[in-house]
Parts: C-alpha cells; sequence; structure tokens
C-alpha cells in the first residue's frame, strides 16, 4: 500500500463488488441469524476488487485491539463523469478490511428523502434491509438522520445497546461517522445535536479516538489515519456546550486527516 499522497489529478476508481459475496449476504439476511457473518472477512474480500487498490496513510496509528472508537467523515459522491457513485458503506469496508480486529460498527437504521414517494417506498425498504444487514454482522443500527421525534426511544435503545457493548465487550473496537449522514460535496458538516454526548460517554468508558479520513485521490480510494487521543472538555461546561464542544473537537481530529477541499469549517 502506498505511503505518500500524489499530487495526479483526480480520477474516479472502480468499486465493483464480487457478487459471491453478495448472494452470500443476502441469504444469510434471508435467514437473519444474528452474527452469522464476519465483516472483516467480507470487507477485505471487497476491498480486494477495488481497482487501483486501497491506498492507506498513517498505518503506523491503526490499531490493533481495543478499547478504542475510530471516528471517520461521512464520504459521499454522486456518479460522476460515468463514474458510479462513491457509497458511505465503502468507508466501514475500507477500514475493516485493514483494521486487524473486528469493528463493530454503528450503522444507520434507513435511508430517508424528502419527497414522499421515496419516502414512501424506498425508506420502508432500506429500514428492513438494514436492521437485518446490521443484525447478521452484529452491529448497532441507530434511526436516521437529521433526527426524527417519532424516534425517541428507538434512539435511546440503540444507545443503551451501544453502550452495553462498550462495557462489556472485553477489547471494543467501535467505529462511527459522526457526521450521520451525506454532506453535499462530501464536505465535513458538525455532527447532530447529542453525538458529541454520546462521544463523551464511550470516552469515559476508556475508549481511545483514533480520527480517520476517508476520501478520494490521484485516482484511488483513501484511507489516512490519524493518532489516537483522549477525549476532555471543560468540567464547567453546560451539557449543551460539552456536547458541542466534544463534537467539535472529534471533527477537527477527522478534518486534519482529510484534503484541504474536504474540511469545511473545521479547516
Amino acid at each position: 500500500m502506498s505511503t505518500a499522497l500524489s499530487a495526479e489529478p483526480l480520477q474516479f476508481p472502480v468499486y465493483p463488488f464480487p457478487w459471491r459475496l453478495v448472494i452470500r449476504l443476502l441469504w444469510s439476511v434471508l435467514r437473519n441469524v444474528p452474527c452469522s457473518r464476519h465483516f472483516g472477512t467480507d470487507a477485505r474480500a471487497c476491498v480486494a476488487a477495488l481497482r487501483p487498490p486501497l491506498r492507506v496513510y498513517g498505518q503506523e496509528h491503526i490499531p490493533t485491539h481495543g478499547p478504542c472508537l475510530l471516528t471517520i467523515n461521512h464520504y459521499s459522491r454522486p456518479t460522476l463523469e460515468g463514474a458510479a457513485s462513491f457509497r458511505a458503506w465503502w468507508l466501514a469496508l475500507g477500514v475493516s478490511a485493514v483494521v486487524p480486529a473486528e469493528v463493530h460498527w454503528v450503522v444507520t437504521e434507513a435511508w430517508t428523502y424528502p419527497d414522499p414517494l421515496r419516502a414512501h417506498l424506498i425508506t420502508p425498504a432500506t429500514r428492513w434491509l438494514f436492521r437485518r444487514v446490521a443484525r447478521v454482522y452484529g452491529f448497532t443500527s441507530m434511526p436516521p438522520m437529521p433526527p426524527d421525534p417519532r424516534d425517541v426511544v428507538a434512539r435511546a435503545v440503540a444507545v443503551r445497546h451501544l453502550l452495553t457493548y462498550a462495557q462489556t465487550a472485553p477489547a471494543p473496537l467501535i467505529g462511527l461517522a459522526p457526521e450521520g449522514g451525506d454532506a453535499p460535496g462530501g464536505v465535513l458538516q458538525a455532527p447532530p445535536s447529542g453525538v458529541g454526548r454520546l462521544l463523551l460517554h464511550l470516552a469515559r468508558m476508556g475508549l481511545s479516538i483514533v480520527p480517520i479520513g476517508g476520501f478520494e485521490a490521484a485516482g484511488a480510494f483513501c484511507l489516512r489515519f490519524g493518532p489516537a487521543y483522549r477525549l476532555e472538555t471543560p468540567a464547567v461546561a453546560s451539557p449543551a456546550e460539552r456536547d458541542r464542544i466534544a463534537g467539535t473537537l472529534v471533527m477537527r481530529h477527522i478534518a486534519a486527516q482529510l484534503p484541504a477541499h474536504l474540511r469545511g469549517e473545521f479547516t
């Protein structure tokens, strides 16, 4: 894998899926057996098919075990110039392919849309599918962002599930994208209210935080790992202020792993 960024013009990689793996995953989804697949194994099979190969920077910062929280930007890109779109699931696949231990991902429960047609057709279908995929891999599925008042109970249940996992797993490695959704142009955006508070809870459980930047450069899909750090906020701050400060600190660490044009307000 490469160890230095290239200055070549941006092109678009090819992101093929091994169809045999897709078929096996769909069969597992239909059977709906909890924790019946290993995401790291499937991720390595997918990443091995990338053209050109995945480029990884900061390999010395890749954690080999927990307790650790992996935070990554929610990069995405639409279809451009005949190139297939980049979906955020490649971020989880790329990270899990290079981290030697199994990562417990926090994933969205559904795709949401502003128009009634897709909201009534695609959202329920993705909710069924994503919940089952999370169950098959043993992930925590979280109601989608932006927050919906109807999801308050479901979100609280998901948070409790995640915190229980962090408490009971022998060496938890948890992965999440604090933004919780796509942003225009793949540019880094502030996390929703409450995410900073969740990150602080995990930090107080002893999880160090590793920032990761996911992006496309020089015709390749790239991941850059930064050094682990401890998340702390002023004790005198109000709960709302601690939530905001924690979220901002985490996003700044992620921004440091990204090209300047993707850092947004966190330059």
